[in-house]
């Protein structure tokens, strides 16, 4: 896999990327506690298309770096890093969670770089019941490291999936996918992953963003509130609104079905990038 090295707060960062496709730019950043293979579905939906670039952040995947603390800044940085590897000058951008907020980042602050926005269950402030949240996360996680327990596992479809899940699945299957999400988490990365969560504040970037953008909810997000959702709606000039009916982890409740969301939104944005401008 492809990889670049950055300089980021309290050291250096060598981030692994995957590129696939051809195409316009198109940039997909993961979620706490994620990797890049979250965004298997919609790359495989629009690789025909774009120049599909998806990094692990730090703590994540591939991606090395000094192992201690991480800004969002830091993320932006890593995630530029990567598109300017991959040789994109400007590119589409999507993130979901912790991605989002990544993604809200560098169109507030490299508006110039992004040719439309698409952000998944971000939020704009963590707000008190968001950092009580987080920091529940942290103790699972602790209680991990020390006591080899998959608790923050066992707590990820609580908190991520939606009605649809539960309906759907039985007991052993839900056991299955534990299993699977503890052999797949990394706890100290999302660990850190979660620290820089607890300090989002992206209230002085809004207004900088000039990229048409599409705010997508989850109709059953118990995470992330809707008073975040239209909070990122309003201070983001023209911002369209759209919901799924998932939970806050929609990417592995309905990959299918979040890949067609965001899918069409990219071809729009396509077909619109290939509109002759009206002359004067």
């Amino acid at each position: 896999m492809p990889s670049t090295t950055l300089r980021i707060s309290g050291g250096t960062a060598t981030v692994e990327y995957d590129i696939t496709g051809t195409g316009p730019g198109l940039v997909l950043v993961h979620g706490t506690a994620a990797t890049r293979e979250q965004w298997g579905p919609l790359t495989e939906a629009v690789a025909g298309r774009f120049t599909v670039v998806a990094p692990d952040l730090s703590g994540s995947g591939g991606t090395t770096d000094h192992g201690g603390p991480v800004t969002l800044a830091d993320l932006a940085d890593e995630v530029l890093a990567a598109a300017d590897h991959a040789g994109l000058d400007s590119f589409h951008l999507a993130g979901h969670s912790l991605g989002a907020a990544v993604a809200t980042h560098i169109a507030g602050t490299r508006p110039e770089r992004v040719r439309s926005l698409a952000l998944h269950a971000g939020w704009v402030r963590t707000d008190t019941r968001m950092a009580a949240e987080f920091r529940y996360w942290l103790e699972l996680l602790r209680v991990d490291a020390a006591y080899g327990t998959a608790l923050f596992a066992r707590a990820v479809p609580l908190m991520a999936f939606g009605p649809r899940y539960w309906e759907g699945v039985d007991a052993p299957a839900h056991e299955e996918l534990v299993r699977a999400l503890a052999g797949a988490i990394h706890g100290e990365g999302a660990a850190r992953q979660t620290e820089t969560d607890l300090a989002v504040d992206l209230r002085p970037l809004l207004g900088r963003i000039a990229a048409p953008t599409l705010v997508l909810a989850s109709a059953h997000d118990r995470l992330i509130g809707a008073e975040q959702q239209q909070a990122l709606r309003a201070g983001i000039a023209g911002a369209r609104y759209a919901e799924i009916d998932a939970g806050h982890g929609a990417p592995g409740e309905d990959p299918a079905g979040f890949a067609a969301k965001l899918a069409a939104y990219l071809d729009e944005r396509l077909t619109a990038d290939r509109e002759p401008t009206s002359a004067a």
